[in-house]
């Protein structure tokens, strides 16, 4: 399984169920907390993006909660 990234804030209701979905199929992933983590703020900058959540799947990056995008990337 790739290395699942998935970038979020402390009020984003997507970024909860992106991770609460991820949680349900079992799926590891590292949070990074834009909000409270100046370091993933420049790292999603750098990416392009200024809103969360993205999800970063290996090297795909899925912008927002695309759950069919999702469960293509992650093989579910």
């Amino acid at each position: 399984m790739e290395k699942i990234t998935v970038y979020t804030s402390n009020t984003c209701p997507y970024c909860t169920m992106a991770k609460d979905y991820l949680k349900e199929k079992g799926i590891e992933f590292e949070e990074k907390n834009v909000q409270n983590d100046a370091q993933a703020r420049s790292e999603l900058m750098e990416k392009g993006y200024s809103g969360v959540p993205v999800i970063v799947v290996g090297t795909e990056e899925i912008v927002g909660f695309d759950k069919a995008r999702l469960d293509t990337l992650i093989g579910k």
